[in-house]
Formats: C-alpha cells, structure tokens, sequence
C-alpha cells in the first residue's frame, strides 16, 4: 500500500480513523493511535488563535495607554528630575500596557500583539519626551538635551519597558 501523501513511499499504517495510508512523516500520535494530519486536528491553542479584531482592539487600547502612561512618565520625570528614574517608570510603563491589552483581548498572546505592546511603549516613551520638552519650554527635536550620560539610562530604559511589555503578551 502506497502513502496517500506520499505515493513513493510503502507503508503498511492507516489512519486509525479514517483508513487512509498513511507513513511516517505523515503520521500523528494521538492518545487513541496514529492518525493523519487531517483527523488528528492540528490546531492552535485558542490563546494563541488572534483574529484581526484583536489586533485592531490592541492597537487602539495600545495607542491610548501609551499617551496615558506617556503623559504620566513626563509629568513624573518633569516634577521629579532624577535622571534614573526612567529605570523604573519605563518597565512600570510597559508592564501597564502589555497588561490593559492583554485584558482588552481576553489574554490573548503572540507575537503579533507582542509587537503591538513594544511599539505602543515605545510611542509612550516618545510622548514623554515630548511632555518633557514642552513643560521645560524647550522645542522638541526627539531628543531630551541631556548630557552624554544621561542618555544611555533613557535607551536602557526604554529598552527595559519595551521587553516587559513584549513578555506580557507573547
């Protein structure tokens, strides 16, 4: 007998549901026996099952976390001007958002909205900057006019928000 996926291949297995040949390669070890790919039911978890709805919901709730905890980080780091505090505002930033998208979409994961929650900290990073800027009455250019120290803690910082929100969500 012949694999049905197959034909060059001899194989003495069927499908324990179905009957159809089947070799090796094709075969999936179920609690029941061997059975092809197509009644085995390969499939994803529901977690990890992510409509185009759930990224448009994350993508809204991301946007608007991120200019809620942006504003936030600003008004914090303008009233209180400590140049490390970003190393804890920026993971608590991103901590926030995974966590409000991650409700907003049932606790959905993947790396799609792990994406999503990275780039909305990110944003939230930026509107700080910009809060910053216009609080302190200094035109904003994208960048905090800090001294060559200061600016790695604000990279590390961002980079530290960036990864807590990304392992919220995948």
């Amino acid at each position: 007998m012949k694999c049905a996926c197959h034909p060059d291949v001899e194989t003495n297995l069927a499908c324990g549901k179905c009957g159809k040949p089947i070799c090796p390669r094709c075969m999936v070890q179920t609690p029941v026996g061997a059975r092809c790919r197509g009644c085995a039911h390969l499939y994803k978890l529901p977690t990890y099952r992510v409509t185009p709805r759930c990224y448009f919901i994350a993508s809204g709730v991301g946007l608007g976390m991120a200019i809620a905890c942006g504003m936030a980080w600003g008004l914090i780091e303008w009233i209180v001007p400590f140049f490390s505090l970003g190393l804890l505002l920026a993971p608590a930033a991103g901590y926030g958002i995974g966590e409000v998208i991650g409700l907003a979409i049932n606790r959905k994961r993947g790396w799609g909205l792990a994406t999503i929650a990275g780039v909305a900290t990110a944003v939230c990073y930026i509107i700080s900057l910009w809060l910053i800027s216009v609080l302190s009455g200094v035109p904003f250019s994208g960048v905090l006019p800090v001294g060559v120290f200061v600016l790695p803690y604000h990279l590390i910082a961002l980079g530290l928000g960036v990864f807590v929100a990304i392992t919220r969500l995948r």
